[in-house]
């Protein structure tokens, strides 16, 4: 009330001129769209234990966070302790999607009650705890307009974005909408973007990042706001999407708010997914049913996207006045015995890191993956990192992997040259072996080079003892996933009950280490997008109470909800990250939510409906098609 406003900030970028982009336009297509209220929710809550260690005046803090290095740096300057007195570790975290990537005041207080006390403090949060005080997610009102020609080519967009803050800032709260104030061109050329976005102060939780982080809110809206371009113009929508779209050939691409992206094949992955859909055949599906005044209509949704993850490099978080840097750190080393002990700054949370990783030194060093170690989540054995968000951890922290097993087998081949007698330019590499040029029999192994660099009886001159590699990477530019995600839905006009009949995604997250993990992230993304679209929603009485408090009123769906997912991958490197990959971990939650909100909007058209608020509960679709029916808004 002192203040006199409840405004936090306003954010404007206008790229190019979108009133001359505007005044050609033969169509202005507006829409609002509101992102719901979402609470993450990981399997494990929130926990801490903090204890000192013994008579000195070191503590270890084990939390479930994402954010090891981080937190620590956050802890000393929040207590005063020195950070050198403060370890940080991060077990096994049992899920993440944003909600660990804070400080909390509950491992604040456990770190200076432990200090003070002497004595180990833990403390675990309850279910009902989680929902009312960890950070929430979405929660924006997006007016949007579209300018185009009658011919369906796009001019430009104008988004005014509301962004709900809570009731105070975390740590990312302010810049979570405005990450995804880049992406709402999406895949498609344009010539001009004017975007501004207000922050809001409210009585509620705060709002930070969740999943995706600002890449489903402006995916959402450029993805809802061409379907309806489409239907204003009677455009067959994915036709208005490959006449817009950026071609194969122009790549690379500088967009209209100035992101280049490096690579894509929005057509590759797009036919792939019409294939595996049976896209042709639905759509005669689809008008034979509408014909016959079928009570339970289909729609097909669609959702062409891309995104930028790989977060980096630190000067431009910099320019984004993000506090952290976006470089990561890793240490290779080989132990005496020929075992790899892998030290890395990025600290899993169920993605299966220690397996990717394990991969990519198996790859370059040549020792077997059940001889790999992978250290993380620990600043006393891993001390530097900048931990895991973003789907950042491969397209950064697999890059630093690379280079410091590059270096560590770069300096073994030296020492095995001069234990084999020969200049190293004569040595080859190949599967863990050294051995000369030529003569094949005169070979030695990474596992006798290391013990050999252990005893450093014979050594060149200038090599050091020990054998390890080391590596910080800051990349040249972000990373840009795609992919086309299509979904089949059926909605009975008579009742409002509406059924994900099929769903495919294919999309592109460069060169993959592991598919199978790949394969396990999109699922998850899809099921996390797809709540949102149908299941999930926060809700708050007029003052200001939570009432969807527990698991009994905020709806989380289960796999008896969701229907087997037809996948499948599009592959074009990126060029930015020497390894080309791009990242997985956000696409099934950025793509799915419009593609299921399309599909149902496709679905009820004929009826008048152009819009369906999320959830689409029965209740909610029913509704809206009572209110198309009698002329009202819908």
């Amino acid at each position: 009330e002192s203040a006199g406003t409840n405004r936090c900030y306003t954010a404007k970028m206008p790229c190019g001129d979108y009133a001359a982009a505007k005044a050609k336009a033969d169509v202005v297509v507006t829409r609002r769209f509101i992102n719901q209220r979402l609470i993450p929710n990981p399997m494990e809550p929130r926990a801490v234990v903090a204890a000192p260690m013994g008579m000195s005046d070191e503590l270890t803090i084990w939390s479930s966070t994402q954010i090891p290095h981080v937190l620590r740096i956050l802890l000393s300057l929040t207590t005063g302790i020195p950070e050198n007195h403060i370890r940080v570790v991060a077990p096994d975290v049992g899920g993440g999607f944003g909600a660990k990537l804070q400080i909390n005041r509950e491992e604040i207080l456990a770190l200076v009650l432990a200090k003070k006390l002497g004595r180990p403090i833990k403390w675990t949060e309850s279910r009902s705890e989680h929902f009312v005080s960890t950070h929430h997610g979405r929660d924006q009102i997006q007016d949007i307009e579209i300018a185009a020609t009658k011919d369906g080519t796009i001019l430009g967009m104008k988004v005014d974005l509301l962004a709900d803050m809570g009731a105070y800032l975390q740590i990312i709260t302010p810049g979570t909408p405005l990450l995804g104030m880049f992406m709402y061109s999406g895949i498609y050329k344009m010539e001009a973007l004017d975007f501004t976005c207000t922050g809001v102060y409210t009585t509620k939780t705060p709002t930070d990042a969740y999943r995706g982080a600002g890449r489903p809110e402006s995916t959402y809206a450029v993805e809802r706001i061409v379907d309806e371009l489409a239907a204003e113009l009677g455009m067959e929508p994915m036709e208005l999407r490959k006449k817009n779209w950026i071609k194969h050939e122009e790549f690379p691409y500088t967009q209209v708010a100035g992101l280049t992206y490096d690579t894509g094949n929005y057509e590759a992955a797009t036919e792939r997914a019409m294939e595996m859909f049976g896209y042709d055949a639905l759509r005669v599906e689809q008008a034979a049913r509408r014909a016959a005044g079928d009570p339970v209509q289909l729609g097909i949704g669609i959702s062409t996207f891309t995104e930028m993850c790989g977060l980096a490099p630190s000067r431009t978080l910099g320019a984004l006045k993000y506090v952290a840097g976006g470089w990561e750190h890793c240490t290779v080393r080989a132990l005496p015995t020929g075992k790899i002990e892998l030290i890395t700054g990025t600290s899993p949370h169920g993605q299966g890191h220690e397996t990717a990783w394990s991969q990519i030194a198996s790859d370059i060093i040549g020792v077997p993956v059940e001889d790999i170690e992978v250290v993380h989540g620990d600043t006393g054995r891993a001390p530097y990192g900048m931990d895991t968000y973003g789907s950042r951890s491969l397209a950064v922290g697999g890059q630093a992997i690379k280079l410091a097993g590059e270096r560590l087998v770069e300096k073994a081949k030296i020492i095995a040259a001069h234990q084999l007698e020969v200049s190293p330019d004569d040595v080859e590499f190949s599967a863990g072996t050294y051995s000369v040029k030529g003569d094949p029999e005169k070979s030695t192994t990474i596992q006798a080079v290391a013990f050999a660099a252990f005893t450093a009886h014979n050594l060149p001159e200038g090599v050091e003892p020990t054998l390890s590699g080391e590596a910080t990477v800051d990349p040249l530019d972000f990373s840009y996933p795609h992919g086309t995600h299509l979904a089949a839905m059926e909605v009975d006009t008579e009742t409002g009950k509406v059924t994900l009949r099929k769903y495919v995604a294919v999309d592109d997250c460069g060169i993959q280490v592991n598919p199978l993990i790949v394969e396990g992230q999109v699922h998850g993304g899809l099921a996390q997008g797809i709540a949102q679209a149908m299941f999930e929603g926060a809700v708050y009485d007029s003052d200001g109470n939570l009432l969807t408090a527990s698991m009994a009123d905020y709806l989380l769906p289960s796999s008896a909800d969701l229907p087997s997912f037809d996948t499948d991958r599009t592959v074009t490197p990126s060029t930015t990250h020497p390894m080309g990959t791009k990242g997985i971990g956000e696409a099934g939650a950025i793509a799915s939510t419009p593609a299921i909100i399309n599909g149902i909007v496709d679905a009820l058209r004929h009826l008048g409906v152009n819009d369906i608020e999320m959830p689409a509960s029965p209740m909610t679709v029913w509704r809206t098609i009572q209110a198309a029916q009698s002329g009202g808004n819908a």
